[in-house]
């Protein structure tokens, strides 16, 4: 089991799109083994993306509402109806706000074999599904946030007062 350390927001990695997977071969099955190592080591955690790790690839794994499994190169159609919920983010540790997403999304990708994925959700899974393809295109949760909630983020961001252990100084 290869659990990787978590980028913390201020590391550039996380404010870089990342590069499509043009090759499917034993290197990105063994990312797809860590990141989901990396998402099971630890309770509580419903995605991660190569960019937490520090890779710069179009691949995420998730495990929400019951739905286990990885997409590569993913694409979102995503609802109309939209749905305010609390969102945090492993690279923003212990902040939690209340963030704008579409109800129902479905991701249209590869498995890490090279076959057409498509994974579709409602609430708790498509949220994950938008948070994590933001990851890969280096957005992250608090970029959606407006108004004052924005300005509260921001201002603990800057604080530092989130929980992390391994924060960049």
């Amino acid at each position: 089991m290869t659990m990787r350390p978590i980028r913390i927001i201020g590391d550039p990695v996380l404010r870089t799109p990342t590069e499509p997977v043009t090759t499917f071969d034993a290197e990105l099955r063994a990312l797809v083994t860590d990141l989901m190592d990396t998402l099971l080591g630890a309770p509580g955690r419903a995605g991660v993306a190569a960019p937490q790790i520090g890779v710069s690839a179009q691949v995420f794994v998730y495990d929400a509402d019951g739905h286990r499994g990885h997409m590569v190169n993913p694409t979102l159609e995503l609802s109309d109806d939209l749905d305010d919920d609390d969102e945090g983010c492993l690279s923003i540790p212990g902040l939690y706000f209340p963030t704008r997403r579409a109800l129902h999304a479905t991701a249209h990708g590869f498995d890490q074999h090279g076959e057409p994925l498509t994974i579709a959700g409602s609430g708790f899974l498509a949220r994950a599904l938008q948070h994590e393809t933001d990851h890969l295109h280096g957005r992250l949760y608090v970029d959606t946030l407006r108004g004052d909630v924005r300005r509260k983020a921001l201002r603990e961001i800057r604080a530092g007062r989130f929980d992390s252990p391994s924060r960049p100084r």
